[in-house]
């Protein structure tokens, strides 16, 4: 039987999911929709901005990015919306431009376990057009999010039919099923504070920033207990311990990464 939503997610009734609403449809608002509008007209110049730094398409003309930019239009979801569930496997690809994506899964006793966090850049969907099903999967925006939508027809055409691109979305898939297989080792046979110092290393990666400051991660403790698979109470005790011995700093939303040696130490114990 396919697991319900938790009750604390952003979604519509899961009866009207399954009666064929479009995934973007709940919570919409006038400016997201006007957003997108202007985004998507062709006439703009910048309209080749949502296949822009995608590493699939790195070695596109100007023609092909032209031929994708017409194939995949701008999506907006707020922070907190679910842009697919089980109860709507759309057959539908997502290459999200904007902000971050939780991948997840819920179990017969309504626990969630995070699966990936897909960055800027990255293809994400319903992974069954290119050979992958990920029906039992449910994608939420960690923050707002602008995301391309390319139909099943358009990955046929314009992905799958060519062979760079193809290759190239293999490649990422087999990378995407080795994190999932590590995520769920780490989940049976790793402690608390291992599985979140691992989590906090993963997504510090990258995003170093000035003044000495660490490297930030934002998240809410709930955001970060999700990722690692425990609660939100125990995620801040450990955070406070870990805060207490210099390794990271706390802020509103934000943690900082201080000292990646000793979060490493902590992974390996």
């Amino acid at each position: 039987m396919t697991p319900e939503p938790p009750s604390c997610l952003n979604i519509a009734n899961p009866a009207d999911l399954a009666g064929g609403a479009r995934p973007w449809s709940p919570g919409r608002r006038e400016e997201d929709v006007d957003i997108e509008r202007a985004a998507n007209n062709p006439d703009r110049p910048d309209r080749l901005w949502c296949m822009a730094e995608v590493d699939i398409f790195c070695d596109l003309d100007a023609a092909e990015m032209d031929a994708m930019a017409r194939a995949a239009p701008m999506r907006t979801f707020k922070r907190g919306s679910l842009i697919y569930t089980p109860h709507q496997p759309a057959e539908t690809l997502f290459i999200l431009k904007q902000g971050r994506i939780r991948i997840f899964r819920v179990s017969a006793d309504g626990r969630a376990l995070t699966t990936a966090i897909v960055e800027p850049g990255t293809i994400f969907g319903e992974m069954i057009i290119v050979g992958q099903q990920m029906h039992d999967n449910f994608a939420e925006a960690m923050e707002d999010v602008v995301v391309c939508v390319m139909t099943k027809a358009d990955v046929q055409k314009l992905l799958l039919g060519d062979q760079r691109i193809a290759a190239r979305i293999s490649e990422t898939l087999g990378r995407r099923l080795g994190d999932l297989e590590q995520r769920l080792s780490d989940a049976v046979f790793k402690s608390v504070p291992q599985r979140l110092a691992t989590t906090l290393l993963t997504l510090s990666e990258g995003h170093a920033t000035p003044l000495g400051r660490g490297q930030q991660v934002k998240l809410t403790h709930e955001q970060l207990a999700a990722l690692a698979a425990t609660s939100r109470e125990t995620t801040t005790k450990v955070l406070g311990e870990l805060a207490d011995r210099g390794l990271i700093s706390l802020g509103r939303g934000r943690i900082a990464v201080n000292d990646r040696q000793r979060l490493e130490a902590i992974c390996g114990d």
